[in-house]
């Protein structure tokens, strides 16, 4: 059985997760918005099997050059976002320079498209597109996990002002993709606290089932 671990990285809070599995040898790190030393002492002994980015604003990838680097581990990310981590303009961290300095980092190694299924800590990791908050906005479905990036938070969703933002694409991935899921599985979004996506189709103000 797979567990988890969130941690509250850098100045926007973003919630970074390390997923490990039963036998605590090996996990997988999803959204490393900084290389905190919390998270980086729970990885160290294990082998990091990838670096999964949910999409690739500069609050979310700030930690993934040096725990690619330190754990020798690939990177995946959407495709319309893969110059993301390259380009600092792209991820966002030029226009925020009061909150961090420019981020770039090496192209990912792989690149993630809608339905796709990987297998990690023995696992099934299923991929959906959910754009809307980004064009390459991923969640990631492993069991009743969601892992939704800042796609869907509790009573809220991600802001769609930024570039590539769009708040009816963000409409229809919530409605089409995640609420489709059964009510039970557990959402673990990219900023706050967990939720359910039973909770967010009952509560949820800004979108409705």
């Amino acid at each position: 059985m797979l567990t988890f671990h969130t941690y509250s990285l850098g100045a926007l809070e973003t919630n970074g997760y390390a997923v490990v599995n039963a036998e605590r040898t090996h996990a997988v790190v999803i959204d490393p918005g900084t290389a905190d030393g919390a998270l980086m002492r729970k990885l160290d002994g294990l082998k990091v099997e990838a670096i999964l980015l949910t999409h690739a604003h500069f609050d979310h990838i700030g930690g993934v050059d040096a725990l690619r680097k330190r754990y020798e581990c690939p990177v995946y990310i959407h495709s319309l976002e893969k110059d993301w981590l390259t380009d600092a303009a792209k991820n966002g961290s030029l226009r925020w320079a009061q909150v961090t300095p420019p981020i770039t980092t090496d192209a990912p190694e792989h690149l993630l498209a809608d339905g796709q299924s990987l297998t990690f800590l023995g696992e099934n990791f299923r991929v959906l597109h959910t754009p809307g908050h980004s064009p390459g906005s991923v969640s990631f479905l492993v069991g009743d996990l969601l892992f939704a990036g800042d796609a869907l938070f509790r009573r809220s969703v991600g802001r769609t002002d930024l570039p590539g933002g769009n708040h009816e694409q963000l409409s229809r991935s919530i409605r089409e993709k995640l609420y489709a899921l059964p009510d039970s599985v557990i959402v673990l979004p990219g900023h706050g606290p967990d939720t359910t996506i039973g909770e967010e189709k009952r509560d949820n103000p800004y979108v409705r089932a």
